[in-house]
């Protein structure tokens, strides 16, 4: 055993002494790390083989330096200017501050002399090393990279050689060449930021970042449906994920559990776009979802949503009520948070106290009091309201009704002068009244406080720059559900399946469907006599109720949308 200690030396031999692994493992990781061009701490941290914590710890009692937590630093205090972005990418060596003559240095590597050095003769300041735990000096300098770009890190994008980048083979390092190279990072930083870039200008809502056995795929989810918008190469899925997961604040060392964060970019002087990210572990890595959160998605304005004239005076009339309950009910990406959003940036005034209960919540909001719901803490949608009616409210928005204390909490607000809204899930505005009847809600208290139910779907809207019309045969439509007297003044259109430039495969954007059930006298009988979702339905249609399909055939003859589109999006 002797004979294997005698080449150690430094910090490997600390570790070893302090019983953290063996000598030969310590023995191995040198010879590996040096094969991959990595340093020793970087190596034995990516391996698992010891913690960033424990390995700084060592590493400052074997050195004699003094030891920081980054997460108690301030990062007002780092001192600006004083290094380029180029050396901080290179050895991956963080500014803490200056005194005197002095510049102090976070790095987790203190072998690294390569880096005072060269920032010493950048600077022209003497150079003193303070040890810091890698993770944390990772997060940290990524940070303070992308504060220096801030728009301007997505600005340079769109400059001619971004707009066609692709990772060169000189670029596709392999892990055992150099992964935590910082000079091969720039790249990655770059594509991720290409990626939600291009995301941003496509109108996408989600974006997948999806790790399998021998291949790696990037999709975007467009107008409701997910294409590949890019095949980077499998060994650069570790890269991929660590860069997006310093970008949302998550721990990057943490692999085995599912993780949730957000990322906030600024796109111009005016705009910026919120990304809710979690990250989940599969067979071959972690897949990791971006939610794309566009505040501008909440003043689109009601007529931009899709209503028919008779449906957006139903929605405004019974939003401006003192009290009552509207409830918007569909699958999830139905549009349902678009729709209650829009009502309460119309209602959002000075004189109206309105507060939400979200989870999570997706889009700020100025002027309204926005909660997070955290059921580990107990702070459930129950909880939530509760706090709400102790709080002089005018209008109150619960993210969702999923038990039977959230909903009869809500009716109570309902009936006692707030305003309340609120979603479901099931598939058409009859099924909801059954549905709060078999949660166990009292009939009497749905037929009043309800006051109008919401179903939704969103279906593709046809490019009006390139969709052809279409022939359809009169059977196959009676079929569908149009009537025959109106066939002969239809003019159909479908998509154009090459597309055109401002268009994806011949949609371009989405088109609200609706049905609206307005709460009246002869339903809330029928919901008083314990009636079911049909004999609801039978007693609205009486009174004129349109149901989804009947919507969705609407949108079809107005040239809005294909007759196959309507049809995917509605499957009755």
């Amino acid at each position: 055993m002797a004979q294997g200690f005698q080449p150690l030396s430094g910090l490997a031999k600390r570790l070893v002494n302090d019983g953290v692994f063996t000598a030969e493992t310590a023995m191995d990781a040198l010879s590996k790390s040096r094969t991959a061009n990595q340093s020793f701490v970087t190596f034995i941290i990516a391996q698992r083989l010891v913690s960033a914590h424990r390995a700084a710890c060592a590493a400052a009692e074997e050195f004699g330096l003094p030891l920081l937590d980054l997460d108690a630093y301030n990062s007002e205090a780092i001192p600006q200017g004083l290094i380029s972005d180029a050396l901080l990418r290179k050895h991956r060596a963080l500014p803490l501050m200056k005194r005197d003559n002095r510049l102090f240095i976070g790095i987790a590597d203190p072998t690294n002399i390569q880096a005072l050095d060269e920032i010493k003769f950048s600077t022209g300041i003497t150079t003193e090393a303070v040890i810091v735990e890698e993770d944390k000096l990772e997060r940290r300098i990524d940070l303070l990279l992308d504060a220096d770009d801030g728009a301007g890190a997505l600005g340079d994008l769109e400059d001619d050689d971004l707009d066609n980048l692709e990772i060169g083979e000189t670029e596709r390092a392999t892990e055992e060449e150099s992964a935590e190279d910082a000079a091969s990072d720039a790249p990655i930083v770059r594509f991720i930021n290409k990626i939600l870039l291009d995301a941003i200008k496509n109108g996408a809502s989600d974006i997948h970042f999806e790790p399998y056995e021998k291949t790696y795929r990037v999709r975007c989810r467009i107008d409701g449906i997910l294409s590949e918008v890019s095949k980077p190469p499998i060994n650069l899925a570790s890269r991929l994920g660590a860069r997006l997961k310093v970008m949302s604040n998550m721990d990057i060392a943490e692999r085995r559990v599912p993780q949730d964060g957000r990322i906030k970019l600024k796109v111009s002087a005016k705009r910026s776009i919120d990304f809710r990210v979690n990250t989940l572990p599969t067979l071959w890595g972690e897949k990791i979802v971006l939610r794309i959160l566009d505040p501008t998605s909440a003043t689109i304005g009601v007529e931009a949503l899709g209503f028919e004239p008779e449906q957006r005076e139903l929605y405004m009339s019974n939003l401006h009520k003192p009290q009552g309950m509207i409830l918007v009910t569909g699958p999830t990406g139905s549009g349902k948070t678009v729709t209650l959003y829009t009502g309460l940036n119309i209602l959002n005034e000075v004189e109206r106290n309105i507060s939400t209960a979200e989870d999570p919540v997706e889009i700020n909001m100025e002027g309204i009091n926005q909660v997070h719901v955290n059921p580990k803490v107990g702070l459930t949608f129950a909880e939530a309201l509760r706090a709400f009616l102790r709080q002089d409210p005018d209008v109150v928005m619960v993210g969702e009704i999923r038990d039977l204390e959230t909903a009869e909490i809500g009716i109570k607000a309902a009936q006692t002068g707030h305003m309340v809204l609120s979603t479901l899930h099931t598939n058409s505005a009859p099924e909801t009244l059954t549905r709060l009847r078999n949660m166990g809600v009292p009939a009497f208290n749905i037929a009043t406080s309800v006051s109008l139910i919401i179903a939704q779907r969103l279906a593709r809207r046809l490019c009006t720059g390139c969709k052809n019309p279409t022939e359809i045969p009169e059977a196959a439509l009676i079929e569908e559900g149009f009537v025959a007297a109106d066939i002969p003044k239809l003019h159909l259109f479908e998509p154009n399946p090459s597309g055109c430039p401002k268009c994806n495969r011949g949609y371009k954007g989405r088109v609200g469907i609706y049905e609206m059930m307005q709460m009246t006298t002869e339903i809330a009988e029928t919901i008083m006599e314990n009636g079911n979702s049909l004999d609801i339905l039978r007693t609205a249609r009486e009174q004129g109720f349109k149901t989804l399909r009947e919507s969705g055939l609407r949108k079809v003859a107005e040239g809005l949308t294909s007759l196959e589109e309507m049809n995917r999006v509605i499957k009755t």
